[in-house]
């Protein structure tokens, strides 16, 4: 029996969609809201992931006991989490469990917010701040965005910062609540083994009752600052480069072409930074990759490396990346291709997967792109689509970061 993809939407604004694989031994069911960092007040950076924290805290069925209890108890591969653009919570599990977890996921998505959880968890969330302030690829990382998106939410730090998260209150956590998490603006999906009129049917049980209130994201298009910033940190014992290039949106159809260059530049191996800076032993880190955004997108490229070869690590990089347009290589890009669609085909074997691309696709394009239609669209990509790329995304127009000793 053939794949067979389904969409149904709740009178209160709720999509619904499944992908049904009869070959399939399991289930996988995510909520997808669209709601991210992006769509933050800069008071309130940081209440996206806080508030992911915080549906797992419990609702006025089940406490947080219950929650761990429950998906232990269905041998659930579960987890949740948070980014500039979305906020998803899925778990994937045998197919006669699949409507105890979507009844589980969905119950988090109607949390009790309490306000003793939201102290505790407030003090965990400060800890993981000062954890990941201790990393300085995550901080620098952290310094790139706020430098290249300074004046935009895709600037602010998913996790926030220490002053915005202490002075964040449940009233605040609340409000967000309920207005980025209205019915409109989630996504459920479900693939594998799925009986989608069943599925369906529980999912409106549990949610066809939530309030529909608006939603829409304000994009404000972001203005790329395009700056060189050094920072010291007399603690560090290497040195970390970053660059931040304008890219292709997740609307936009040079995403594929966008997707292939970066991993032609900085795949983690056998790619032209790999060549350049790893192999010689210039750079003990290096990579380059693409984010498509809504509405936007973004290259970023960095490396590590000693000090004392700082200077060189850059120039090297730099150079790798602005050489690139008159040295493409066909065979180079069909390489690449036969990686990427291995890899998404491996990717799309598993129903946690395919739920995760059919879910994440819809939130960009309101529309549903079967594992064929995708892999045919990559192996399509040609020289002269790079090119094409290139000429309306150049790789010169780029943020610079530095963080060393």
């Amino acid at each position: 029996m053939p794949i067979t993809f389904y969409q149904h939407q709740l009178a209160n604004g709720l999509t619904i969609l499944g992908e049904a694989n009869p070959e399939a031994h399991t289930s996988a069911v995510g909520f997808f809201v669209n709601t991210g960092t992006r769509d933050e007040e800069r008071a309130l950076m940081g209440v996206s992931h806080f508030l992911e924290h915080m549906v797992f805290k419990g609702s006025a069925r089940r406490c947080a006991q219950d929650v761990n209890r429950e998906f232990d108890e269905l041998g659930a591969d579960y987890n949740a989490f948070t980014g500039h653009e979305a906020t998803v919570f899925y778990a994937q599990v045998l197919p006669e469990f699949l409507p105890r977890a979507t009844d589980l996921l969905a119950d988090l998505l109607s949390p009790t917010l309490r306000e003793e959880d939201f102290r505790t968890e407030k003090q965990v969330i400060l800890e993981e701040i000062g954890m990941y302030e201790d990393k300085p690829a995550w901080r620098l990382q952290d310094l790139l965005l706020e430098e290249h998106y300074a004046g935009h939410p895709l600037a602010f730090r998913v996790l926030g910062t220490r002053e915005s998260v202490e002075a964040l209150t449940a009233a605040q956590m609340t409000d967000y609540f309920r207005g980025r998490y209205s019915p409109r603006n989630i996504t459920v999906a479900a693939a594998g083994k799925l009986d989608f009129d069943a599925f369906a049917g529980e999912v409106e049980r549990l949610s066809g009752g939530w309030l529909d209130r608006p939603a829409a994201r304000t994009l404000g298009e972001p203005r790329p600052a395009l700056v060189q910033r050094t920072f010291t940190d007399r603690k560090l014992n290497r040195h970390y480069l970053a660059a931040a290039i304008p890219a292709p949106p997740a609307q936009d159809d040079h995403r594929y072409a966008a997707r292939i260059l970066a991993d032609v530049l900085g795949d983690v191996d056998g790619s032209r930074l790999y060549w350049s800076l790893i192999d010689p032993g210039l750079a003990d880190d290096a990579a380059f990759g693409y984010e498509p955004q809504d509405g936007t997108g973004v290259y970023l490229a960095w490396a590590s490396c000693d000090p004392k070869r700082a200077a060189q690590v850059e120039q090297v990089l730099l150079t790798t990346l602005d050489a690139y347009a008159a040295a493409i290589d066909p065979a180079e890009i069909q390489r690449v291709k036969n990686k990427i669609a291995t890899a998404a085909t491996l990717h799309g074997e598993r129903p946690l997967g395919r739920m995760t691309s059919l879910g994440g696709t819809w939130l960009y394009y309101q529309r549903y792109i079967p594992l064929e239609q995708e892999l045919a669209r990559i192996m399509a990509v040609t020289a002269d689509e790079v090119r094409d790329l290139l000429a309306a995304w150049p790789l010169d127009r780029r943020t610079v970061v530095r963080l060393g000793p």
